[in-house]
């Protein structure tokens, strides 16, 4: 069976599912393969629980008779699917990637072109080799417009993720020191985010660049470009004087967002032109950013039990937990305290970028500091008034016998270490 015929199975369902336990009536099965797991087992049970077809790789589950579609490989022919769909709807689609921001970023723009389009974006994270397929499945006849975002640690991800979504338009948020240990250090990261400029200048699209990051101006010197930030270029957006939450203003309109953290101007600006470039009213910019409300334990404030819970714990990478501990600076309150989690992911750099998260801490907020985790126990200090537990569980014991004082607490941390949980010790 071609594709051309696959797809009719699709547009003839209810839908694509990869897991047994959220099976919908009529829908797709893909029989998905994972370290400890194999999707395979589950086709009959995908039948049986309501699925129309089941796409399966492996000849002994397949008879003619059981409403199994034998492939070569399952995961393969879901990406060409979604990219033939993607074809076959010829909508726009506006991909992003980048080392810190990338979902926030996505919600505001969705936040700002559903104004005036229908549109569909990945949910929450799903920014991988089977969340980006599954994003364009998600769209159908009525979508006007797509985001998708793209997620990688290690060079060719980015490009493989282009060749199924093939996008019109591009941004990519910045080039931090996130996922060192596939990428092989920042300048593997920038080879390896810029894909996505490599495939939209072969295709002749349009990248978003935000004109403060001077390595991004430079490699998009020879792609159809809009260029955004304080000094001017194709778009003026300033960031309005420092304060717990991020305000901009383009032309005479001033936006007050419910985000903090001057590292989030970037990914409100980016909203900003977006917006601007798809035609949609100042107006209506200013009604979408100002409603938004973060989520999913990024850059969310929190009142709980007396504190007042900076909740940034969804991940953490060296230039994010730097710039939040910068932000935390800004911040008037009697009391603050930081809860620091590791940071995973960056290889034989872990011990030298811990350190210096500690060194800096240990010059510029030397009280109240909790560090969590083996990195950043291992970590030097003279500093009294930095804690160090090896394991949450032992941030927990000490919690119980030391309660922290109704203050303002930043936690930050890799998703790993689940920093939300510290929610429960604080009473």
């Amino acid at each position: 069976m071609n594709i051309e015929q696959i797809h009719q199975h699709f547009l003839n369902s209810s839908g694509i599912c990869t897991d047994t336990r959220k099976i919908e009536k009529n829908c797709m099965f893909f029989a998905l393969k994972g370290d400890n797991f194999n999707g395979n087992e589950f086709a009959e049970a995908a039948i049986a629980r309501g699925a129309k077809i089941a796409v399966i790789d492996e000849p002994s589950y397949h008879t003619e008779y059981n409403g199994t579609l034998l492939c070569n490989d399952s995961l393969q022919t879901l990406q060409d699917l979604a990219n033939y769909h993607r074809k076959y709807l010829g909508i726009p689609i506006i991909s992003l990637t980048g080392s810190n921001g990338k979902t926030t970023t996505k919600e505001l723009i969705h936040a700002v072109v559903s104004q005036k389009f229908n549109c569909v974006a990945t949910k929450g994270n799903l920014n991988n080799h089977i969340g980006v397929p599954l994003t364009l499945l998600s769209m159908n006849s009525s979508t006007q417009l797509g985001i998708v975002e793209m997620g990688a640690n290690h060079q060719g991800e980015i490009a493989g993720l282009c060749k199924i979504a093939e996008p019109d338009y591009g941004y990519i948020t910045n080039f931090g020191k996130a996922h060192l240990e596939g990428f092989g250090g920042v300048e593997g990261v920038i080879k390896g985010k810029s894909e996505l400029y490599q495939f939209l200048r072969k295709a002749n699209g349009t990248v978003f660049v935000n004109g403060g990051d001077l390595k991004q101006v430079e490699l998009t010197e020879d792609i159809q470009r809009v260029i955004f930030n304080e000094e001017g270029y194709d778009q003026k957006i300033s960031l309005l004087p420092k304060g717990e939450f991020v305000s901009v203003q383009i032309k005479d309109i001033v936006i007050k967002t419910h985000l903090t953290g001057a590292y989030n101007f970037s990914n409100i600006a980016a909203a900003i032109a977006i917006g601007s470039y798809f035609k949609i009213p100042l107006e209506a910019i200013k009604n979408a950013l100002e409603s938004y409300t973060p989520q999913m334990n990024r850059s969310q404030i929190l009142e709980h039990h007396g504190h007042r819970i900076i909740m940034d714990a969804y991940n953490a990478n060296p230039s994010s937990m730097l710039a939040a501990i910068q932000n935390m600076e800004l911040f008037d309150a009697n009391s603050k305290w930081l809860i620091l989690g590791d940071m995973f992911e960056l290889g034989e750099e872990a011990p030298k970028e811990h350190q210096a998260i500690t060194d800096y801490l240990e010059k510029t907020l030397p009280g109240n500091i909790i560090l969590v985790g083996e990195n950043f126990y291992k970590t030097q200090s003279s500093s009294p008034g930095i804690r160090q537990f090896k394991s949450f569980e032992a941030l927990a014991s000490y919690l119980a016998e030391k309660p922290i004082p109704p203050s303002l607490i930043l936690l930050k941390g890799s998703r790993g270490m689940a920093l939300e949980r510290t929610l429960a010790l604080l009473a």
